[in-house]
């Protein structure tokens, strides 16, 4: 039961800023109250779907999590760090290397936004009009990470953006106040702070020229002012320390207050029109010129910017959807394009200058664009509301999502994308389900269809109607993959059809309540229809869909489901219950009292207190495990309970969100935001900033993994597959020596069965592959039971990183061969390693299968370039001919074009 989160798919960018890693590989882009990294080349697969390649990128999300949605992320310049700080103002410094939280902060107040100086040793926030400088962490252990160095006062208004020097002297500041200030890192004499006006609205970002202190200032109603300074970053000169000769005669006695000094924060306060006799001598700016964005006519409101030095290329960002790409300083467009109807929220641009990446929150959409091929590297997009149903494929590699916006995706749980939406339903998605084969998609939904798609040829080829309209709000097929079944939700009735005719065979009444869960039993042709009027029926598909059995129970069903063998029937009800019968004797074998577990939360504008609110609160689905001895009940709570079946107890309580930018996240509301106007949450802060909240709705579990659909998007929870030290039955003779030694002296047998006592993975690992294959069924009989069960799930695990494919598949052809038998004794409490095992298998026979089409490809177009190399420069004459000899020559140069057998000496060379 160690589940662990694992990853976050289905959601890709809530809010907040983007930032490329060093190496220009990755993005990283804040998730709700969560950072995920987009790794866009390391790690990437080719796959081919109707002749175009594409690239299988990956996503990762970090194992932590802040209280509120994070507002802004800062990247140090070496890639390890990262300060994470959320709408609260409380930061977390992560080390990217090893994924973990290194050390909490909290600002006191809203931050903006964060940068790191260019040199790593100083990071800068901007918070409320003021900016203040921190020294950054090191390598040396302290014990307060972030010392805070100095305060910077100027601005009247909220500060939104910050920009670094290359030499880490200067930073540039800007104001909704429609101000630019630059400070000095240091107390430079010639610059301690310099304000720069010319806009007529809120600046949205600075930038300094390439090492210079020249700068550009970008305001919201599109105007971009182009600053020169007249001094050069060298020419900064330090300010003397005042009573330095007091210090140089009293050093021994002075050296305690000088180092209490250095870590004291200090004062900056500027002003914006500074007296005449401070300027002399001073840094000064000259506007050169100032651009607008928007042209006579049309208005645009400036949402965005990102600048990079060295190319000299400015990307801008709109309201409307619209990217502008500019070269400056001559202030040349080189690129224009609209990506999506939404205001682009935020904009990064990598280490190269080839990728931009966008992010649109009102869409939720990250978009990572090549601008000299104008094509995209990564498009991904969420669910536009919030998703409400999931299933997982057969084989475990893939999970397919309905939403309420009439979506339904197909999502791979290796690399974390959607790589297929379908967009055929016109109301919200009810209810997902794959077929037995995995290769075939069924959906039902509120616009009274139910469709099923094929993921080989990525369409919809059978829609399901009823006789009249109705609104289905459930859909289930049986094992076989040839009955399909939806529950309407306003005529009662249980449609069934058939998938190869798509003909309605029957309409199944009896139910005097909605319809709310339907599911098959994997081993027999039994349906189980759950319904509100208290009831759960059987259907008989063989004799003529007549009611078997009625099971009668004491409060509303909302969830039924079969356990994996069909021996089990569990039922979800409104009382917070869950019962379980036998589904041939209708026997009630057992029941679980949940709502106490459910622990729900008191929304904002609830006139009942959480507790009293939850006794309207129960499970609304249920998933059993892939042994059948537990079972998983998610609802409207953010809280996903595992239960023993047989004992009846809770064995732990997985959180699904700590998120408290949601609703009804705290159990108590708190009574400082209960004003004599009432209650601050109906203010809208944030009225441009739509943020929608959904009752969770978590789902399936499926052997050694389980996802659950929420608010926050898809996540998955794995088992924990890191831990370093885990033995097994391990005594004072079992030692990495004495593995080593068996090695040696070819005991390849008692090898494996002490390494996997010590259950290190590398000494397993090398264990394993020190057998020579000869002898691998020799070894393989020899195994005890119990270490068969260890190495299967460990050749599983293998499947995903090893190179050794031939090898491994091996070791598992002769266990499976020479244990098959045993096995299937156990194969209830077995189904979980197999099924890891088949997911393994699968993928790289999906690999292979890719890989040959690749081929294929690659030959018809080196096919194709000989031909028409041969044809280059080669012309034919214009002689009269009749239509019988024009029509065998175009026919003889057709062939040609092919290409014959004469050149497949040439065409091998070239493939070599």
């Amino acid at each position: 039961f160690s589940f662990q989160f694992s990853n976050l798919l289905g959601t890709v960018y809530r809010r907040g800023n983007l930032n490329f890693t060093c190496d220009g590989n990755s993005v990283i882009s804040p998730v709700g109250n969560r950072v995920t990294v987009f790794d866009l080349k390391n790690d990437t697969k080719c796959t081919v779907r109707y002749g175009h390649l594409f690239l299988s990128n990956k996503s990762d999300t970090l194992p932590l999590a802040t209280r509120f949605n994070v507002r802004c992320v800062g990247l140090s310049p070496d890639g390890r760090l990262a300060i994470i700080v959320d709408e609260g103002g409380a930061a977390l410094l992560v080390s990217l290397v090893c994924r973990s939280v290194l050390h909490h902060f909290h600002f006191k107040g809203s931050v903006h936004s964060v940068s790191f100086s260019p040199d790593g040793r100083k990071f800068v926030v901007t918070k409320g009009n003021i900016a203040q400088m921190y020294h950054a962490p090191g390598k040396k252990r302290e014990f307060n990470a972030f010392v805070l160095d100095k305060t910077y006062f100027g601005p009247y208004d909220e500060t939104t953006c910050i920009d670094w020097t290359d030499d880490s002297r200067c930073f540039v500041v800007g104001s909704k106040d429609m101000s630019t200030w630059v400070f000095g890192a240091e107390r430079w004499d010639n610059l301690i702070y310099y304000a720069l006006g010319g806009h007529k609205d809120a600046i949205v970002a600075c930038f300094f020229e390439s090492n210079s202190l020249d700068l550009y200032s970008i305001s919201q109603d599109g105007a971009l002012c182009v600053w020169q300074c007249d001094t050069l970053p060298e020419g900064l000169r330090l300010k003397a320390p005042a009573g330095w000769k007091a210090d140089l005669l009293q050093r021994e006695q002075e050296e305690e207050e000088r180092e209490e000094e250095n870590e004291r924060e200090t004062t900056i306060r500027g002003k914006a029109t500074p007296a005449e006799e401070d300027r002399k001598g001073k840094v000064k700016y000259l506007r050169l010129a100032k651009y607008f964005f928007n042209k006579e006519g049309d208005f645009n409101n400036l949402t965005a910017a990102a600048y990079h030095k060295k190319a000299h290329l400015l990307v801008t960002g709109f309201a409307s959807g619209v990217f502008h790409l500019h070269e400056l300083p001559e202030f040349n467009l080189i690129h224009s394009l609209s990506i999506s109807d939404q205001r682009i929220s935020s904009i990064a641009i990598n280490s190269s200058g080839d990728w931009i990446a966008f992010g649109c929150s009102g869409l939720g959409q990250l978009l990572v664009w090549e601008w000299q091929s104008e094509s995209y590297v990564l498009k991904q997009q969420g669910h536009f509301n919030s998703m409400v149903s999931l299933a997982y494929s057969p084989d475990g590699q893939y999970i397919v999502t309905g939403g309420d916006d009439g979506k339904v995706k197909v999502w791979n749980t290796l690399s974390g994308f959607c790589f297929i939406t379908f967009t055929e339903h016109s109301s919200g998605v009810t209810g997902v389900t794959f077929t037995a084969t995995g290769y075939v998609i069924v959906s039902s939904s509120m616009d009274g269809t139910v469709r099923a798609f094929d993921l080989h040829r990525y369409r919809n080829f059978r829609t399901f109607t009823s006789p009249r309209p109705t609104q289905f709000s459930c859909v289930a097929v049986d094992s076989s993959g040839e009955i399909v079944s939806a529950g309407a939700q306003d005529s009662f009735e249980i449609f069934v059809w058939s998938m190869q005719t798509g003909r309605l065979l029957d309409v199944l009444s009896g139910h005097e309540g909605p319809i709310s869960g339907l599911c098959f039993n994997p081993m027999k042709s039994i349906l189980a229809s759950a319904s509100w009027d208290r009831t759960v029926r059987l259907w008989d598909m063989f004799d003529s869909w007549r009611t078997k059995e009625t099971l009668t129970l004491t409060s509303d069903a909302l969830a039924v489901t079969f356990r994996p063998d069909g021996a089990e029937l569990a039922v979800a009800t409104l009382s917070s219950q869950i019962t379980f019968w036998d589904p041939e004797s209708a026997v009630q074998t057992g029941s679980i009292e949940g709502r106490r577990d459910l622990k729900t939360g008191r929304k904002e504008l609830d006139k009942i207190t959480a507790k009293q609110s939850a006794k309207g609160k129960a499970f609304t689905t249920l998933c059993y495990s892939a042994d059948g001895q537990s079972i998983l009940a998610g609802g409207m709570s953010r809280f996903v309970c595992l239960y023993h079946i047989r004992e009846q107890i809770l064995v732990k309580r997985f959180e699904l969100s700590c998120n408290f930018s949601l609703d009804a996240m705290e159990e108590f509301l708190n009574r400082r935001k209960m004003t004599e106007f009432g209650n601050l949450a109906l203010i809208d802060q944030d009225a441009g900033e739509e943020d929608s909240i959904a009752i969770p709705l978590p789902g399936v579990r499926k052997g050694r993994c389980w996802a659950a659909t929420s608010t926050e998007g898809l996540l998955i929870f794995s088992l924990d597959t890191r831990m370093l030290f885990d033995p097994y039955e391990l005594d004072t003779s079992v030692t990495p020596g004495r593995v080593r030694e068996a090695l040696r002296q070819g005991e390849f047998t008692c090898a494996i069965l002490m390494a996997f006592r010590l259950n290190e993975r590398t000494l397993m690992q090398e264990a394993l592959e020190a057998v020579p294959w000869a002898e691998i069924e020799v070894v393989s009989a020899s195994l005890p039971e119990l270490y068969v069960e260890k190495l299967l799930e460990f050749l599983a695990s293998s499947f995903e990183v090893s190179r050794h494919l031939e090898f491994y598949l091996l070791w598992t052809q002769k266990l499976l061969l020479l244990h098959g038998q045993k096995l299937k004794s156990r194969a209830g409490q077995l189904l979980p390693t197999v099924q890891f095992l088949q997911k393994g298998i699968q993928r790289h026979l999906d690999d292979v299968a890719k890989l040959c089409v690749c081929c294929d490809w690659n030959r018809y177009n080196i096919q194709y370039a000989l031909a028409v190399s041969r044809q280059r420069g080669v012309k034919r004459t214009l002689e009269a001919a009749g239509p019988g000899e024009d029509t065998e020559a175009s026919d003889e140069d057709s062939l040609h074009l092919l290409g014959g057998s004469e050149d497949e000496d040439e065409e091998e060379a070239m493939l070599a």
